[in-house]
């Protein structure tokens, strides 16, 4: 028992050794690594619906919230708010969901995009959080978790893609409004 003990405080000092801690934060290769073993796991999860939605619940969460939140704000009515899985009528499961009330020209598109919304809230993170977090393995490794669920769950669904485009008026309104938005900055 000794020998295993003494094997895991050498692993111990080795990873919170101040050289190998440097090397890992710089080279965005481990970075990467990390980020393909977080999504395998991710992914290991998917036989079981149980579990994959446990493993999935924190960036649902973060995304339905992005879309209850702006389309609250939009006057959608957001009507209700689900985080574990259903099974839709093809047969698939649909990790989470918000429904509304009142989708018109005007709301769906910001409704059905909102979680774009993560994004700058990642970059602020990376930004203005990392910066003053210990350089330890631990941190390390709970930013790059935490960044991973932001960035994957900022991605709208397909659905999300639909309701949007439900509405052409709005789509040439948000697309104009983009157009002069780009062009003004």
């Amino acid at each position: 028992m000794d020998v295993v003990w003494h094997l895991y405080y050498k692993i111990l000092s080795f990873i919170h050794n101040p050289q190998f801690l440097q090397s890992f934060f710089d080279n965005r290769f481990y970075l990467i690594l990390l980020v393909v073993i977080l999504m395998r796991f991710k992914y290991t999860t998917y036989r079981s619906m149980w579990l994959s939605a446990l493993v999935n619940i924190p960036g649902t969460f973060l995304h339905e919230l992005m879309h209850f939140l702006v389309g609250a704000l939009f006057n959608a009515k957001p009507c209700n708010f689900t985080l574990f899985p259903k099974r839709n009528e093809n047969g698939d499961y649909v990790m989470g969901s918000v429904g509304f009330r009142n989708i018109t020209y005007y709301n769906a598109v910001p409704a059905a995009l909102a979680p774009f919304l993560l994004l700058p809230i990642g970059f602020y993170i990376n930004r203005h959080i990392l910066p003053f977090m210990q350089p330890t393995f631990t941190n390390y490794v709970l930013y790059v978790l935490l960044q991973t669920i932001i960035v994957e769950n900022a991605i709208p669904s397909s659905v999300d893609f639909k309701v949007a485009g439900m509405f052409f008026r709005g789509v040439v309104m948000y697309a104009a409004i983009a157009f002069l938005f780009l062009l003004y900055i």
